[in-house]
């Protein structure tokens, strides 16, 4: 592990300089997002990084909810930080009762070891109202220790302005598989998108994010070698 501990220390240097409090004091600066397929991420340090795991699906269709668990394996050394992440989809505009959604986002946070939940829904013009509410619902459902995160379209933290004052501790920009129009940025104006940021080993930046803590996706299953490239691609940003 002296590799790793090297690496993290790479990684605590480079965000030395003054920023806003952090919302997730006591977690990690680095989080390996691990989506659906098998990972074996015992070579993490935990004090270097934290895992953000594809915890569920949230199916919403017909004004119903179903969920989809996680069906891939997920090893991680002990001691590690991890965030449970709960991806929501809707597939047609009959959207079910915030109460129901919320519940089955919310059975996430009983999954032994988590210590964070974090949101994914990308929502659009029409369904903005509705995950706002959810949110709420979802805040007053879980613990209040309980951090909640969610992750955000770059346009949510460039000009819209409409994820001002959500009950979540930061929303995380998504600098990567961006759609038509969206672009990425070095900084951003809401107070939520400003610590946190969301990047891809497969996607160069031409404007490398300034925040504090970085979430990094992987489409492929984690290795030593690919984390330890990341973190190098990491300190060339700062």
């Amino acid at each position: 592990m002296k590799t790793l501990a090297v690496a993290a220390g790479i990684v605590a240097i480079a965000f030395l300089w003054p920023r806003p409090a952090d919302p997730l004091p006591g977690f990690p600066h680095v989080f390996l997002w691990a989506w659906e397929v098998p990972e074996n991420l015992e070579f993490l340090d935990p004090q270097a990084a934290g895992v953000a795991f594809l915890a569920r699906t949230v199916c919403l269709r017909g004004g119903s909810v179903s969920v989809r668990p996680r069906l891939q394996s997920l090893r991680y050394a002990p001691g590690t930080a991890l965030m449970a992440v709960v991806r929501v989809e809707p597939s047609d505009s009959s959207l079910p009762p915030v109460d129901a959604t919320s519940a089955a986002i919310a059975e996430a946070a009983a999954i032994p070891h988590v210590r964070a939940l974090q949101v994914d829904f990308d929502a659009t013009l029409s369904q903005r109202a509705y995950y706002r509410e959810l949110l709420a619902n979802l805040r007053r459902r879980v613990q209040p220790s309980m951090p909640i995160s969610m992750t955000a379209l770059t346009s949510w933290c460039e000009s819209d302005g409409w994820i001002a004052g959500l009950p979540v501790v930061e929303a995380v920009p998504m600098l990567f598989r961006m759609g038509p129009g969206e672009r990425p940025a070095r900084t951003f104006h809401p107070a939520l998108c400003q610590s946190s940021a969301g990047v891809s080993v497969d996607e160069s930046l031409r404007e490398p994010p300034s925040a504090a803590r970085l979430y990094i996706f992987n489409p492929r299953p984690w290795t030593e070698a690919t984390y330890r490239a990341a973190l190098r691609e990491v300190r060339k940003w700062h």
